[in-house]
């Protein structure tokens, strides 16, 4: 009787992380976050004035977790440079609590 129980806690656990996967690639992170949109990325990922030299402009666009997962593997974002693609990187290991796109990134982290 204790293995009926166990195996139907396996069936009802497995479905469950399914679907807190398929989330998690879903979710997006904007670069940058919408209360700084307009700036530019510095190569480390810092949000800089527009114009400053060495730093690249963002699209102001969001990248889904599943993109992000990618680019951090070794694969680069949709639609941007060599340049864009290290320094908005960079700008999304830098997030923090409480910034959009923070929990996102967080998730992509965690174990499997």
């Amino acid at each position: 009787m204790g293995g009926a129980v166990a195996a139907s806690a396996i069936v009802s656990i497995r479905p469950a992380l399914a679907n807190t996967a398929a989330s998690v690639l879903n979710c997006t992170i904007p670069v940058p976050d919408q209360a700084r949109a307009g700036k530019y990325i510095a190569p480390n990922g810092q949000v800089v004035p527009a114009g400053t030299a060495g730093a690249v402009p963002t699209q102001g666009r969001s990248y889904s977790g599943e993109e992000v997962r990618r680019a951090l593997r070794g694969g680069r974002l949709p639609g941007t440079s060599y340049e864009q693609n290290q320094a908005y990187l960079n700008y999304i290991r830098r997030l923090q609590s409480g910034t959009s796109g923070f929990t996102c990134y967080a998730s992509l982290q965690m174990p499997r």
